[in-house]
């Protein structure tokens, strides 16, 4: 031959991609503990790492005498030594599958296998894929941990070799599967039709029901009779469960679903047990600003507003005065059927310290109480256990007026009342202290009323006025133009200070405790008085003027 075996072997070589990363046939020709070692008709055997050709078991995958894809790495290392990679060329290889599922809008398989901000990170052969978090479901999931380290169909939504960029979406192959199965189902769905279903995800208004193809939304208020907090109290994901189809949009491809529905309606089946004015157990089921909801049988809750709670702390928040899950007993106070509420009261449950004060006391009483506060109107005065009494501005002091008597008391000082009235319905205390002495204005006008003559000692004098002394604590004003017939221009030109005179009460107001008296008044009563009188005698001695007035004064001396 003219032809060396350099010769030949040059011109093989000649027929390769020698370029670094090119993808080249090598037969396996040795196995070591370490490494493989492949010839790829190239200038020296390579050497490749074993790992390099096991699995994920860590099992080897090839065997003396295969053939396998390498990346050649460089021809040369300047040992003499070939480079060459299988893990390279599983790469290479993954790229090439992935590029022709991509072009042809194939599904491809992968793992779950951790989780990045925005979404996850995917395995798919030998690459790393990303996930976006929005396209892992056709519906946000709460809990992913079932499909994590799982095999799992994707699409590809995006693909750069060059930046290493892997873009995969579940959610398109959910799509997909459920298009076909949808519009199955579409057709034999019906209103008020009962099937199963897997609970698919939960959220906190409700949870997402597989019917098999088509998602359901099962609503929180749909799953039980009772008040239920979180579904997740009731249902878990992969839970299969039956459920009743409420409402149904063909077009739109929604379904409504419910739980409850397949159970009897304890407002039709316990409701009839409960009657307005009972006593009964309810557990607290939920506590609100405006109250607390109670269970009083399976599926049926009441309301016991803040109200209702107690007598006298009406105030407080009702964490206060009832806990979650906490027995207590309640009153039914009323029942409304049409919109399925119910009214409790824990109060009157107790005896009512209104009622229990009244049974006590009665009007007249002494009571004697601590000021709990001092309004613009009163006095506040506890009388009993949570219980207080008022006492008015004008009921403090007979002479001074409330703003004035009011200055003397101060909060927590002990204070004597006397009970004016008790009002159980309104829950008001009526209390008085002035009441507690002697009242010399009512037991004056009590004998003196209005038109009797009395005698008053003049104690102060104005042009217009003056105040006169009825009795000891009681004062009367004589106005100018009811001291006299005569027209008087000045009191001071016919009174003196401590001049007794007669006068007539004209005017009693107990409101305002005042009195007026007159000496005109007086004068022209005294005067029509003697008129009368005068008329009266004049008639009875006046002789019979007919014959006929004669015989009857005759008549009336013999029946005398």
């Amino acid at each position: 031959m003219s032809e060396s075996f350099a010769d030949l072997f040059a011109e093989s070589l000649e027929d390769l991609n020698m370029t670094p990363g090119a993808i080249v046939a090598a037969t396996v020709i040795a196995i070591e503990p370490d490494f493989i070692i492949v010839n790829a008709n190239l200038k020296s055997e390579g050497v490749i790492p074993r790992s390099q050709f096991v699995d994920g078991n860590g099992e080897l995958t090839v065997k003396v005498g295969d053939q396998v894809q390498v990346a050649l790495e460089a021809v040369e290392d300047g040992f003499g030594a070939t480079l060459l990679s299988r893990e390279k060329a599983k790469r290479a290889e993954a790229w090439q599958v992935l590029e022709v599922a991509f072009q042809k809008g194939e599904i491809v398989e992968g793992v779950i296998t951790g989780k990045v901000r925005g979404g996850f990170t995917v395995t798919v052969g030998s690459l790393q894929g990303f996930l976006p978090g929005s396209l892992l479901d056709m519906h946000p999931l709460r809990d992913t941990s079932h499909l994590e380290g799982c095999p799992l169909e994707f699409k590809l939504v995006k693909l750069d070799v060059k930046k290493n960029n892997v873009v995969l979406s579940r959610r398109a192959v959910l799509e997909d599967l459920n298009s076909v199965v949808r519009d199955k189902l579409l057709e034999t769905l019906d209103q008020g039709q009962v099937l199963k279903g897997i609970v698919k995800n939960i959220t906190d208004y409700g949870a997402f029901v597989d019917l098999g193809g088509l998602d359901g939304l099962l609503h929180i208020t749909d799953i039980a009779w009772k008040r239920v907090k979180h579904p997740s109290v009731i249902l878990s994901l992969g839970d299969e469960i039956e459920v009743k189809i409420l409402k149904f949009d063909r077009e739109k491809s929604r379904v409504s679903l419910g739980l409850k529905q397949l159970l009897p309606d304890p407002w039709t089946t316990q409701i009839e047990k409960l009657k307005v004015g009972e006593q009964t157990t309810a557990t607290v089921t939920n506590l609100t600003d405006y109250g607390c909801f109670a269970q009083i049988v399976e599926g049926v809750e009441g309301l016991v507003h803040v109200s209702e709670m107690d007598w006298t702390n009406r105030n407080v928040h009702p964490s206060k005065v009832v806990q979650l899950g906490e027995e207590i007993q309640v009153m039914v106070l009323d029942i409304d059927t049409n919109n399925r509420r119910i009214s409790l009261g824990m109060k009157q449950c107790i005896q009512n310290p209104w009622q229990i004060f009244s049974s006590k006391f009665k009007a007249g009483d002494k009571i004697t109480g601590k000021i709990r506060s001092i309004t613009d109107f009163g006095l506040f005065v506890s009388v009993g256990e949570g219980v207080d009494g008022l006492v008015h501005l004008s009921d403090l002091s007979w002479d001074l007026a409330g703003n004035e008597a009011v200055k003397a008391y101060r909060k927590g000082d002990d204070v004597e009342t006397a009970l004016i009235s008790v009002d159980i319905e309104k829950e008001r205390i009526a209390l008085s202290i002035k009441q507690l002495n002697g009242d010399d204005f009512s037991s004056y006008t009590a004998i003196n009323k209005k038109g009797a003559i009395v005698t008053a000692t003049v104690i102060e004098i104005e042009s217009n006025h003056a105040v006169l002394e009825l009795a000891t604590g009681v004062s009367a004003i004589l106005k100018r133009t009811d001291a006299s017939r005569d027209r008087i221009e000045d009191l001071n030109t016919v009174l003196k200070i401590a001049q007794s005179v007669e006068v007539m009460i004209s005017q009693i107001d107990t409101r305002n405790r005042k009195i007026q008296v007159s000496i005109k008044q007086m004068e022209q009563q005294q005067e029509r008085e003697a008129l009368d009188s005068v008329k009266k005698k004049a008639s009875e001695d006046l002789a019979p003027m007919t014959i006929g007035d004669l015989i009857k004064a005759q008549l009336d001396k013999k029946d005398k």
